[in-house]
């Protein structure tokens, strides 16, 4: 139970990941992204909040949020989202979970330099930060509940959990997709060490949504089979197909069921939401 309420509450987050733990860097089937970045506009603004109902079967399960700042570190400006998902009604009344998620990352290259996990499920508890230092290549795990430090070598190709988000959403050039070809880069977000993230692109589809019609693109994740999913290709993803990139559907058939995840609310977009009129 303790897996599935996890992919509860940030299923619209582990939906941009694959959880295969590799050994350390596989250049050749890094990602390299949009090299003409600079020439376009961005995908967000400091401010953006996204708020996200996930669905386990007809139960309406918990509430997930994003919110986009600005801070601080180390006197230098950077951007700060914080990520926060609880179960709610009669899931929180069997399983209580209140998780938080927080990254620091640079605002022109999205690398990260602080992530923070802080996690209570079922009382399964969690407390991690991150930070990465690239004039050293590492970044240091201090994992607080249990007194370790974890040190990983890394290059400059490293994103954590929340970054990723926003790197990908800024960084790939959507409308030059090819049909079944993958974004891949490296992630590191817990002490299991570096994993790749794998998301091959489907296609296109129209969603019914609360706000309207949406043209989304379709993006298969992959994940890893058994302990939570039934197999690596048990989730999908829908962003919209517009400038802002915001996630707003995501399936998943997990080992005790399916879960859906919906796009519920927005506020501060810095694009145009765009809805089709009948």
């Amino acid at each position: 139970m303790k897996g599935v309420t996890k992919y509860l509450v940030i299923l619209f987050c582990f939906s941009l990941m694959g959880q295969t733990t590799i050994g350390g860097y596989d250049e050749d089937r890094f990602a390299t992204a949009n090299p003409e970045k600079g020439k376009k506009e961005s995908a967000f603004k400091p401010g953006e909040w996204l708020k996200f109902r996930i669905h386990y079967g007809w139960i309406n399960a918990s509430f997930a949020t994003l919110q986009l700042k600005n801070s601080k570190v180390d006197d230098k400006m950077v951007y700060h989202v914080v990520g926060k998902g609880r179960t709610t009604g009669i899931a929180r009344a069997f399983f209580k979970v209140d998780d938080r998620y927080e990254s620091y990352f640079d605002k022109e290259d999205y690398k990260p330099y602080k992530f923070v996990r802080k996690i209570d499920e079922g009382g399964y508890t969690k407390d991690i930060e991150i930070n990465f230092d690239y004039d050293r290549d590492e970044a240091v795990l201090n994992d607080k509940k249990n007194k370790k430090k974890y040190n990983f070598t890394i290059r400059d190709s490293i994103q954590d959990l929340i970054s990723a988000f926003y790197y990908v959403r800024d960084n790939y050039e959507f409308e030059d997709l090819i049909l079944n070809e993958s974004i891949k880069l490296n992630m590191l977000y817990d002490d299991d060490g570096i994993f790749q993230f794998k998301l091959k692109y489907l296609g296109k589809d129209i969603l019914k949504t609360k706000f309207g019609k949406v043209e989304c693109l379709k993006f298969r994740p992959y994940v890893q089979s058994g302990r939570v999913f039934k197999e690596q290709e048990s989730l999908t993803l829908w962003v919209s197909n517009d400038l802002n990139k915001i996630p707003i559907r995501i399936k998943a058939d997990i080992a005790v069921g399916s879960i859906k995840a919906d796009l519920d609310g927005y506020n501060s977009l810095k694009h145009q939401f765009k809805i089709i009129m009948d």
